[in-house]
């Protein structure tokens, strides 16, 4: 795969010694040639000097035929703007942009875009590792809407279905944590003694979901 990279900093250096690991061409684009010092000798790609929302920059890097492009500056306008276009006039299937502003990473998700909201996503990250009360968040998407957490299960749930228990909790199982392999779950699915189970949740959901988990299972349920 040929991978565009906007955005040479500590992320963007980063991301393209990973991707170039695993085998993929990769270009790095940012308006500071300084910047590519960050990459280091080894690097075998391609360095592009300019903006990442100038057209011809982006074909210098070679956008024209590239799989995927991810902006990570340290801009949030560059970063969607440059998206947008290698996205819409360049056809470039995935793509991805860093946001530091939450309220900008709603909107652009909501047209399509995958953004990474760098803020506020680790601000929740260092609160639950300070303050883990309860539940336990193990991924939260870009958006910070919607997380999956780890929710304990009262002994009284273990032999019965667990299509029971979302019906309950009104929220769906990601997977269960069994022996120590992640599954996932179907129909069919009971729960077991040693059972970790993870539910998608929204933060409002949260309360509930957790309450009805740790409480023994109604009459009928």
């Amino acid at each position: 795969m040929h991978i565009v990279i906007m955005g040479c900093g500590r992320v963007g250096s980063t991301l393209a010694h990973n991707l170039e690991a695993r085998g993929h061409s990769i270009a790095v684009i940012d308006h500071d040639a300084e910047a590519f010092r960050r990459l280091g000798p080894d690097f075998r790609g391609m360095t592009v000097t300019g903006e990442g929302f100038d057209q011809e920059v982006l074909r210098s890097a070679g956008i024209e035929r590239a799989d995927s492009f991810a902006a990570v500056s340290s801009g949030d306008n560059s970063n969607i703007i440059s998206t947008r276009l290698a996205r819409e006039n360049f056809g470039v299937a995935r793509v991805a942009a860093r946001i530091f502003d939450p309220r900008r990473a709603e909107v652009f998700e909501r047209l399509g875009i995958p953004t990474v909201a760098t803020v506020r996503w680790t601000a929740d990250r260092v609160m639950q590792l300070l303050v883990p009360e309860g539940d336990v968040e193990i991924f939260r998407d870009p958006t910070s809407t919607v997380s999956i957490i780890e929710v304990p299960v009262h002994h009284d749930w273990i032999g019965r279905p667990l299509r029971t228990l979302e019906e309950a909790a009104g929220a769906r199982v990601a997977y269960l944590n069994r022996f120590g392999i992640g599954t996932l779950p179907t129909a069919s699915t009971v729960v077991q003694e040693g059972d970790q189970v993870f539910m998608l949740v929204t933060d409002d959901l949260i309360a509930d979901v957790t309450s009805v988990a740790e409480a023994p299972p109604e009459r009928g349920q």
